[in-house]
């Protein structure tokens, strides 16, 4: 089958499943609201549906099912889609496929970012209430930045290199992340709260800022499906197949670390779901970037709305954090690979 009739086929059924998730999501929740009052009230909502649809329900119920639930699933599916895609470029990129978007500690440095704002409770006056996702997300650049630098020998910049410097990165900041944390008294459980990933305090204006910023990503990332095909055969290979190996390599480390950290400044750090969506993906469509990088995005949506409705009702009214539910479901499949990978090399 041609790619072009594969990636049609593929997409079709995902974003038929999507669909479907984000409608049970939505209909799911602490609050009893009943299926029928949901969905009237998203038809409600939509443009070509303004006053065709007479409102019977509560006002509450509305703020419930339109100002709480459904930004936090939408928001849901960004970020999923998000971490999907940026893992997808890790692992074409570091030939790696136990890569994961935290890997050259973006995720350590947004986390220390938002810390220091729960801690010290300060706000840019010009930012705002977008002060937290701000810093998180410069935090989470310069963690990069510095991952980079210390991986540069002369022009180059060697894959171990920069797997190593990461783990270093990612060392000191979670140093600096527990002297906040000792520091910080009546804030400690909202810290520790937040970098377990949550989507608590999210409302619509959270989808606007992030939104933009992942959907730029995305759209250049799928100018890259070549560039990683070659890089997945080889440096030597994509050389002679005229991509400037280093250069490609920089850009795309940076657009997929921008993804991730436009994803964990408005979530917190969420696990696992770089690294087993778009493995899962790549089982099923093979190694060629032009279906695994639109199927993974797609595929991580998928993923974290599900884990997100887990995490709300499984102990309603309690909600878990995130990222507990993607590692209970992650943490399995990352053992799988590791036996996998021990098999291969042994």
């Amino acid at each position: 089958m041609q790619v072009k009739h594969k990636l049609v086929l593929f997409l079709s059924i995902l974003l038929v499943l999507l669909f479907v998730s984000v409608g049970v999501s939505i209909s799911l929740g602490a609050a009893q609201v009943d299926f029928l009052s949901v969905w009237q009230v998203v038809l409600s909502k939509l443009p070509f549906m303004n006053g065709v649809i007479e409102q019977t329900w509560a006002d509450s119920t509305e703020t419930i099912v339109w100002d709480l639930r459904m930004p936090r699933i939408i928001l849901a599916a960004i970020v999923g889609a998000a971490l999907a895609l940026a893992g997808a470029i890790y692992q074409g990129v570091l030939r790696n496929p136990l890569a994961d978007p935290f890997i050259l500690g973006v995720s350590s440095g947004a986390s220390f970012g938002a810390a220091l704002v729960f801690a010290f409770g300060f706000q840019v006056v010009w930012l705002g209430r977008f002060t937290l996702p701000v810093v998180a997300f410069l935090f989470g650049f310069s963690a990069l930045m510095v991952v980079y630098f210390l991986a540069r020998v002369g022009n180059k910049v060697r894959m171990e290199t920069i797997i190593l410097a990461g783990v270093v990165v990612q060392s000191f900041i979670g140093a600096c992340l527990s002297l906040v944390m000792a520091l910080s008294n009546e804030q400690l459980q909202t810290i520790v709260f937040w970098m377990m990933g949550s989507l608590t305090l999210t409302d619509w204006s959270y989808n606007q800022f992030v939104f933009p910023v992942i959907l730029l990503g995305t759209i250049i990332a799928l100018f890259f499906t070549r560039e990683l095909n070659m890089l997945g055969l080889g440096e030597e290979v994509a050389h002679h197949s005229g991509v400037s190996v280093q250069k490609t390599r920089f850009y795309l480390l940076v657009l997929a670390s921008l993804i991730t950290g436009a994803a964990v400044s408005v979530s917190g750090a969420i696990g696992f779901v770089g690294l087993v969506v778009p493995h899962i993906v790549r089982l099923i469509v093979g190694a060629d970037y032009r279906l695994i990088l639109p199927l993974s995005l797609i595929g991580g949506a998928i993923f974290l709305v599900g884990a997100d409705a887990v995490a709300r009702t499984i102990l309603a009214p309690r909600e878990l954090p995130l990222g507990v539910i993607t590692a209970f479901l992650g943490a399995p499949f990352f053992a799988y690979l590791l036996r996998k990978a021990k098999r291969a090399y042994f």
